[in-house]
Formats: structure tokens, C-alpha cells, sequence
């Protein structure tokens, strides 16, 4: 029997309900493809997507270590999510959320306190929306982006000290202070009658407190390299504009622990309405002060306690805590007093009213990472080798002789004459052969990750740059040899974010990068490479560069991640007179955006 022809109006009511549901689904699945690609619903189911993803990094560590091993291995293909929105200035140290649960005696609150890995979403941090490449140096000093951090907390509050300002699409910084609003240089002028700013006697300057880092700043003329340090606080971001202007600074709070510095190494130390309780908790901080200051540097402190209204219980007791410890009173101007340290072994009373004692010959002076503060006075004595203040070169010879904290190390005259050597011709070779443009007013803010005696920043000497030398903590301290060259650094645990906000360098260089990770004496990793290298893309500025020397095949792998944190990088040959089989590494970080509507 033939088929029939039926009309369609008379098919099978069963092969039009099929046919209608094969054709609804073809054309729903187009329409589904066609809003996810080009529709902001797409954008934003994708975001959506991506940040249950990311949170499930840090909810599930089993989740987050399979993601590093793909990531490791080279087999993620996509490049590591970026953070929320609300992330921009994230430092997972000093995470005020976290950080607010804690004990607030001595402001341990405000210290360091880092979550563990498996506790943070693997995530880029973004920049934020409208961020520029920041103004270049010098113009920096002055003015900066109003979209790079555009917080107006200080603006509106400190304007009228001359702190900052808010101009069409810039902040501008006067230079102001709220102990000298008619600018820095004015106060620094009136503190040269006191202190031998001039002529090269004082290089290394430590500013508590540091507002916008307008002291630091204008120092710099002078020839002194200030290091300044403030916590996160209410102000929220005056590290963060320090850094955006070019001056060195980084995030700390002097609390329960010691400052992760080495004994005698700032020339200068200054604070300007810091507000530290200097002689409280049995006069500690002034303790901490103490083991900081050169022997024959200066303490400048402006503001309260000095001659201040209600405040002449704690003026005196500044005072005789500085007569204790025998401190030459230079000069009481105003509400700023200036002392210079004695020279030589403290002439600490046996009995004062503080109750202050002088530390065991065995304690460790330069030990200083996560280190609690001792209640007792470290003798100069404690630490070998000559470093006070007119025993030491002035700036510049300073740099380039052999300091006697190096002398007294295990053929430490030869290992500091061969690093730098060393250092001298390897940036001669990163200059000239692999084109990195070091003098360019693009790069300013530099970091060494592993600096041993800082041979790299003295053959940047003469650059309109300043390096922030990092001792990885686990490593020979050496960072009182880079002091007594005139530069500036801090100990630091790479296994641990570093104490700074987000897109705040221009140049980060490390050597031997495996070694920051590794347990001493072992092969084995204390934590992973590809945490390090987020840890490195959340510092760096965007279009700035890393440039890495390891072996090749630490190399390898770290050129496998690099794709992983959204940077281009290539593999170069290192200096023909250099031997081992070292390779370098260099990384550009591209400017990336986040979507429109990831938040």
C-alpha cells in the first residue's frame, strides 16, 4: 500500500509536538548563545560564574590547590580570575575586616597579621575603573591621577594643612603637614639650624607616621633617603599616595613587635604629630626608637607631647626617658625638640624611674621579624663592627666603601668587592643588551627581592630611582650592610604577602626566586610559586616589569605562570662573563580592565 500524502493539517498531532520541540530548543539554544555573547546579561551571568568559581577557591582548599597544580603544570589555559571590584586595594595582611576580631592592646590589631594561602581566593587584583599609568617622575612628587585612588578622605579633611587637594582630574600635594602647613621646606629649613641636613653626614631617614610622605619627599633634595611607614588606617590610603607620588614608604604599625629592621640603621628619625605613646608600656616604643638610631643620629618629634597644651605629665616624662638614656638635648623650638644619641655604650643608670635595663650581651639586635619588642635598652656594643655617625662615610663615598658590618663576616671584604663587580656589570648588560630602559621617568619605584648586600641598587645609584631592598627573613641578614651604604630595605618572609598596597611598583627584580620559597637546606617548598607570583602582579604597576635570574628550568616553569598572571615575558641569555647556568627573565604586565559588569 503507497504512502499517502496527507495535508499537514491532517499530520499525526504526536509529529507536530516533536517537531515543534526540536525547532523551539535549536532556536532557543541560538538565542541563549547570541544574549551570553552580546548582551550585558551574558557579561554579567559569565562574572557571576567566574566569582563562585573564585570564591570556591577560597572556601574549598582541595579546589585551590588543584588550581595551583594545573597552574604550575602549565595546564590552565585561561589566565588566573581577577578579584571583585571592591578588591583594588586589597592587602591580605592588613585586612581590616580580618584584623578588627583582634586584641587592641599596643595596637596589635593594626599589625600584621596574614591569612594562610588556602584561606585566599587565587584571584588578580584589578585595577581600579578609569586607572591611568601613573604620572611620571619628578611631575609625581606633585601630582598624581585622582582615578588611580580616588579617595578624598585627606583632601577634605587635611586641605587646609596644605596635606593635598583636589584639582580637575588630579590631587595635588603642596608639600603641607599638620605641623608645618606652610610646607616641608619651610620646616625643613628651621630643622637645619639643628641638624647637619646638608653635606652629605645623614642619608638614611626613618618618618613614623608619615602622612603623605611630604617630609620624605622634600628630603630627597637634600640628599637624605627617607623611609616612611604608617598603618592602614582611617585615613585610608596615605601609603598608598606616598608610593603613587614616587617617595619611599610602605605599610607598618609599631606595636607589640619590633619594626623589621636591623640595630643602628636610620641617621634621622623623625615624627611629626606620629601620636606614638612614646613613654608608655614603660617607655617601649622609645626603647624600639633607640635600637633604630645610628649612635651620634638625631630624633626630631613635632607636636604633642612637646610643649603642649595638657599635655605636661607626658612632656616630662619624654624628656627624662631621652636624660636616661643620655641623649644630647639639642633644641626645644616650639612644639619640635631634637636630640642627638651618645656615641658608644649607653650610661643607663642602674636606677631610673622607668625601670630601664640594658639588654643581654646574647640578645639578637638586628633580629626583627615578627620579633617582640624587648623592654630592655640594646647595647651598641651588641652589634660588631663601626657604625655610628662620623665613623662612616659621608654620602656618597658611603655606598661604595666596604662597610665594617660587612668586614667582620666571613670573608666579607672579598664577597662585598665581588657583588659589586658583579652588580655593576649585570645591569651594564640589562641596559644595553636586553634594552631595559632603568633611567626612563616611567620607573621610579623599584624593588630588589633579594638584595644580599644590595650590589643591585648601587649600580642604580645614579638613577632617578629609589629600590626598597628586601632580606628574604630566613636568609643571612645582611640588610645593616645595605643601611650602612646609604640605602634603605626591610626583612620580609616571601611565603607572606608584603606589607604594600596594589600597583605600587614599577620594576621588581629578583635572584634566585626558587631560593624565597624553598625550606633552608632543602629542596622542599614551604609554599607555592604561583601564590609568590600573584603576590608579585598584585605590587606591580600596570605596564611594569620583572625581571627574574634562575636557572632554566625554574625559568620554564616560571614562564608557564607567567602566562597564568597575564603577563608577556621571554627568556634572554645572561651576561657573557657571568658563569653558572643562570638565565634571565623578563615580564611585562599588561593594563587590563575588568568587565563592565563584574562587581
Amino acid at each position: 500500500m503507497g504512502h499517502l500524502n496527507l495535508p499537514a493539517s491532517k499530520r499525526n498531532p504526536r509529529q507536530w509536538r516533536l517537531l515543534d520541540i526540536v525547532t523551539a530548543a535549536f532556536f532557543g539554544i541560538v538565542l541563549l548563545f547570541f544574549i551570553l555573547l552580546f548582551t550585558p546579561l551574558g557579561d554579567s551571568m559569565a562574572a557571576s560564574g567566574r566569582q563562585t568559581l573564585l570564591l570556591s577557591t577560597a572556601s574549598d582548599p582541595r579546589q585551590r590547590q588543584r588550581l595551583v597544580t594545573l597552574v604550575e603544570a602549565g595546564q590552565h589555559l585561561q589566565p588566573i580570575e581577577y578579584c571583585p571590584a571592591e578588591a583594588v586595594d586589597h592587602m591580605p595582611c592588613e585586612d581590616p575586616r580580618r584584623n578588627s576580631q583582634l586584641s587592641r592592646e599596643m595596637n596589635f590589631y593594626r599589625e600584621r597579621h596574614c591569612p594562610l594561602p588556602e584561606e585566599t581566593p587565587l584571584c588578580l587584583i584589578p585595577p581600579p575603573s578609569g586607572y591611568k599609568i601613573p604620572v611620571p617622575w619628578p611631575e609625581s612628587l606633585h601630582k598624581i591621577w585622582h582615578a588611580n585612588m580616588p579617595y578624598n578622605k585627606i583632601a577634605d579633611r587635611k586641605g587646609h594643612q596644605g596635606w593635598m587637594k583636589r584639582e580637575g582630574e588630579y590631587f595635588t600635594f603642596p608639600g603641607g603637614g599638620t605641623m608645618f602647613p606652610g610646607g616641608a621646606g619651610q620646616y625643613i629649613e628651621k630643622l637645619s639650624q639643628y641638624v647637619p641636613l646638608n653635606g652629605g653626614t645623614l642619608r638614611t631617614a626613618l618618618d613614623m607616621g608619615c602622612g603623605v610622605a611630604s617630609f620624605g619627599g622634600t628630603l630627597l633634595s637634600q640628599g637624605i633617603l627617607a623611609l616612611s611607614f604608617a598603618p592602614r588606617d582611617s585615613h585610608k590610603s596615605q601609603i598608598q599616595f606616598a608610593l603613587e607620588r614616587g617617595v619611599p614608604a610602605f605599610v607598618a604599625m609599631l606595636g607589640t613587635r619590633r619594626l623589621p629592621f636591623p640595630a643602628f640603621s636610620f641617621d634621622l628619625v623623625h615624627c611629626s604629630r606620629c601620636l606614638i605613646p612614646f613613654t608608655g608600656y614603660n617607655a617601649t616604643y622609645f626603647i624600639e626608637v633607640d635600637r633604630l638610631l645610628r649612635p651620634g643620629g638625631y630624633l626630631v618629634i613635632s607636636g604633642p607631647p612637646v610643649q603642649w597644651p595638657k599635655q605636661d605629665k607626658e612632656w616630662a616624662d619624654l624628656q627624662a626617658v631621652a636624660r636616661a638614656l643620655c641623649y644630647e638635648l639639642i633644641a626645644v623650638d616650639g612644639n619640635t625638640v631634637i636630640w642627638k644619641k651618645p656615641v658608644g655604650d649607653s650610661c643607663l643608670a642602674t636606677q631610673n624611674e622607668f625601670g630601664l635595663e640594658l639588654c643581654d650581651e646574647s640578645d639578637p639586635p638586628s633580629d626583627a621579624w615578627y620579633y617582640k619588642l624587648k623592654k630592655c635598652v640594646t647595647r651598641p656594643s651588641s652589634a660588631k663592627g663601626e657604625y655610628a655617625l662620623g665613623t662612616i662615610a659621608k654620602w656618597p663615598e658611603r655606598l661604595t666603601k666596604v662597610p665594617s658590618r660587612a668586614i667582620v663576616m666571613k670573608n666579607g671584604l672579598d664577597v662585598f668587592e665581588a657583588d659589586a663587580r658583579r652588580w655593576a656589570r649585570r645591569v651594564a648588560y640589562y641596559r644595553d643588551s636586553l634594552n631595559l630602559k632603568l633611567k626612563s621617568p616611567a620607573v621610579r619605584n623599584v624593588m630588589d627581592m633579594n638584595a644580599f648586600f644590595g650590589g643591585f641598587a648601587a649600580a642604580l645609584a645614579s638613577d632617578p630611582v629609589w629600590v626598597m631592598n628586601v632580606i628574604p627573613a630566613r636568609k643571612p641578614l645582611t640588610l645593616d650592610v645595605i643601611y650602612d651604604r646609604g640605602l634603605i630595605g626591610v626583612y620580609h618572609d616571601w611565603c607572606e604577602p608584603f606589607s604594600t598596597y596594589p600597583r605600587t611598583y614599577d620594576f621588581i627584580h629578583v635572584s634566585g626566586i626558587e631560593s624565597l620559597i624553598k625550606r633552608p637546606g632543602s629542596s622542599k617548598s614551604r609554599c607555592s610559586l604561583v601564590d609568590l607570583m600573584v603576590e608579585m602582579d598584585r605590587i606591580l604597576r600596570p605596564e611594569g616589569k620583572v625581571l627574574i635570574r634562575d636557572s632554566p628550568e625554574v625559568l620554564d616553569k616560571v614562564a608557564r605562570m607567567a602566562h597564568a598572571v597575564r603577563w608577556s615575558s621571554s627568556i634572554h641569555d645572561k651576561e657573557p662573563e657571568s658563569h653558572g647556568r643562570e638565565k634571565i627573565l623578563v615580564a611585562t604586565k599588561s593594563l587590563w580592565k575588568m568587565p563592565s559588569n563584574s562587581h
